[in-house]
């Protein structure tokens, strides 16, 4: 009996894992519109370096530098725009995509001109 109750268990709890963690980035808005996504990010660039504070000191681990000072270096600031990035991504394919048909006729003229010059 017990055998047949692992593989039930397992699934159960893989799949509250899924669920609770589609129910927090649904909770958090990144499912939502771009600028609900950059909230969350900013929120999260917020957040963060106290919660790592906070853990280093709950944990007890001490940063121990041979320099004169005994202190965790400042977290690096992200300057990063999810809506910018998928913008630019996107005008770099329309781009790519405007000018296949004109690329296109140049590869193939030149590719003939190739074949015709190995021919002579």
């Amino acid at each position: 009996m017990a055998a047949r109750l692992v593989p039930v268990l397992k699934f159960v709890i893989k799949g509250g894992l899924a669920g609770g963690a589609v129910y927090v980035v649904y909770d958090q808005g990144l499912l939502g519109s771009g600028t609900q996504g950059a909230e969350a990010f900013r929120k999260a660039q917020a957040a963060l370096p106290p919660a790592i504070q906070e853990w280093i000191s709950y944990t007890g681990w001490e940063v121990r530098a041979v320099q004169p000072y005994n202190h965790i270096p400042p977290i690096p600031k992200l300057e990063f725009s999810p809506s910018d990035s998928w913008n630019k991504g996107v005008r770099m394919v329309m781009s790519a995509l405007s000018v296949a048909p004109t690329r296109a006729c140049e590869y193939t003229a030149e590719g003939w001109k190739y074949v015709k010059d190995l021919i002579k």
